[in-house]
């Protein structure tokens, strides 16, 4: 399976997905930061992933503060799914 960015459904007027268990572990940090910097207001990334990323959580936290919203939609041992919402 291979990174996409679909739009999709959600509470944000356009969120895109973008499914990291295609991408190998190593520039998933990077891919996912990247396309965060993408983001323009009201926009969110529907983020999927075969785990938790706790640490890219509070990078992203740390990074863009309170300009960036971010809430798990699943929260399963194999799959996690997290809204980031540029705000």
């Amino acid at each position: 399976m291979s990174a996409a960015f679909n739009p999709v459904e959600s509470e944000a007027p356009i969120v895109f997905r973008f499914d990291a268990r295609g991408i190998a572990r190593r520039f998933r940090p990077a891919a996912i930061l990247a396309a965060l910097d993408t983001l323009r207001r009201g926009e969110a990334l529907r983020f999927v992933n075969d785990q938790d990323p706790l640490p890219l959580v509070d990078q992203v936290a740390h990074r863009f503060g309170a300009r960036m919203r971010i809430r798990y939609l699943e929260r399963a041992p194999e799959r996690v799914v997290i809204d980031f919402e540029r705000i």
